[in-house]
C-alpha cells in the first residue's frame, strides 16, 4: 500500500475499530414487547439468515484500553501516516450508509471537522473537510479495493468475522435482552474457556427481527467497564437518499487522483503478502494463540533502542511507539486491557491477547 493510500487510511479504517468495539449504554428490551427465547443455536441461525441490507445509521465507538491520549494539535501530534492511532483512544461517531454492494458511505465526525469515505459504483472518493483536501480513484471492473466497501465494516461484518473463528476455546450463551437504537435484541455472549486470557468476554447484540448485529461488546478480565465498545445509537433499514453516494470536491479543494495497482502489480504484491504471512508463527491455540513476527516487520516504525527520537520528529510513528511502550527485559512492551505486544531488542515481535508471562516464555522457547 502506497504512502497516499495510508494518508487516508484513518478515515477508511474509522469504522473497522468502531465495529470491533461494544455496545455501551444498552438499555433492557421493552417488556411490552418481549423477544420470544432462543437458544445459542438459533440466535447463530438468526444472524446467519441475515443478508447485507440498506441501512444508514450512527454509529458510537468508546475505548478503555488503556493507552496514553495521543496530542491532536501542535507539534506532537499525529500525521497521516499515524493518525490511526488515535482511533485506539477517546470516543468516535461516525455515520454509515449502504445500499447494496458497491454503494457506501461513512463520515467520521472529528471535532469542527468531517473525514469522508465514498464509494458509488466504480467511484471512490476520500475527502477531508479540515483541510478540503480529496482524493479520488476508479475501480477496476469486478475489482475490489482496501479502501471500498470491505474496509467499511459495520458490527453485521464484524459479528461474521467472530463466529467465522468460533471454536471449541469458547462458551456460547444468551445473556438478557437488550435494547439498540431502538430495536429489541439478543445478546449473544462468547466467553473463554480458559483463565490465561486477558478476554473476559464478547457479546453480540442481535436485532431481533432481521438477524442483523447492531452492537458488538468486548470486556476484559479485571474491568467492569467495556475495553471497547460500540454500538448505533440510530440505525433505518430504509435505502438511503441515492444522492448520499454522490459526491463532488467543494469549490477550492485540492484533489488527487490515486493510482489503482494493476493486476500484475497486484499479484506481485499477493505473492510478496504470502511470503510475508509464511514467515508469521503462531504457538497456542484459541485465545491463548502468541503471534510471532520476524525481525523488521516494523523497522519503520519502532524506535531503535537508545534512541527512540532519531527515528522522526515528535509526531512519528517511532516516537508515538516510544510513547506507548514501555521497558522491559529484552525489549518494549505495548500494554492494552486486551492485547499485549512485546517488542525484542533483536527485532522480534511477540503479541497476543495474553499476560506479558506467556509473550516472553514464547520468545523464551524460540
Amino acid at each position: 500500500m502506497t504512502r497516499t493510500w495510508l494518508r487516508w487510511l484513518p478515515a477508511a479504517t474509522v469504522p473497522a475499530v468502531i465495529a470491533a468495539g461494544v455496545l455501551a449504554g444498552s438499555l433492557p428490551a421493552s417488556a411490552g414487547d418481549p423477544l420470544p427465547a432462543k437458544s445459542p443455536e438459533q440466535v447463530l441461525e438468526l444472524i446467519a439468515q441475515h443478508r447485507d441490507p440498506s441501512f444508514s445509521g450512527t454509529l458510537e465507538q468508546t475505548s478503555n484500553l488503556g493507552l496514553p491520549d495521543l496530542p491532536k494539535t501542535g507539534p506532537g501530534s499525529a500525521s497521516g501516516d499515524t493518525a490511526w492511532l488515535e482511533l485506539l483512544t477517546g470516543p468516535h461517531t461516525a455515520r454509515v450508509y449502504r445500499d447494496g454492494a458497491d454503494n457506501a458511505r461513512v463520515q467520521v465526525l472529528d471535532r469542527l471537522a468531517e473525514r469522508d469515505v465514498i464509494r458509488h459504483g466504480d467511484q471512490l472518493w476520500f475527502y477531508n473537510s479540515k483541510d478540503n483536501t480529496a482524493a479520488h480513484a476508479v475501480l477496476p471492473a469486478g475489482g475490489h479495493h482496501p479502501s471500498g466497501q470491505d474496509s467499511v465494516p459495520t458490527p453485521d461484518r464484524l459479528a461474521a468475522k467472530l463466529l467465522a473463528a468460533l471454536d471449541r476455546s469458547s462458551n456460547v450463551s444468551v445473556g438478557t435482552d437488550v435494547e439498540v437504537a431502538g430495536r429489541a435484541a439478543y445478546q449473544l455472549v462468547l466467553t473463554p474457556r480458559s483463565s490465561a486470557t486477558l478476554l473476559a468476554s464478547i457479546s453480540i447484540s442481535v436485532d431481533g427481527q432481521s438477524g442483523m448485529p447492531l452492537g458488538v461488546e468486548v470486556k476484559a478480565r479485571g474491568q467492569s467497564d467495556p475495553a471497547f465498545s460500540v454500538a448505533f445509537t440510530k440505525l433505518s433499514l430504509r435505502a438511503p437518499d441515492a444522492a448520499i453516494f454522490q459526491f463532488s470536491p467543494p469549490p477550492g479543494a485540492t484533489v488527487k487522483e490515486l493510482p489503482v495497482p494493476d493486476h500484475k502489480a497486484t499479484g506481485a504484491k499477493e505473492k510478496r503478502g504470502a511470503a510475508a504471512k509464511a514467515k508469521v508463527k503462531v504457538s497456542g491455540t484459541g485465545w491463548e494463540s502468541v503471534v510471532e513476527l520476524p525481525a523488521g516487520s516494523l523497522a519503520k516504525a519502532a524506535p531503535a533502542k537508545g534512541a527512540p527520537e532519531q527515528q522522526g520528529g515528535p509526531g512519528s510513528a517511532a516516537s508515538l511507539l516510544a510513547q506507548a511502550t514501555v521497558p522491559v527485559p529484552g525489549g518494549r512492551l505495548l500494554s492494552t486491557a486486551l492485547v499485549n505486544v512485546l517488542i525484542l531488542d533483536d527485532g522480534r515481535i511477540f503479541a497476543g491477547s495474553v499476560p506479558l508471562e506467556r509473550l516472553q516464555a514464547a520468545a523464551a522457547a524460540r
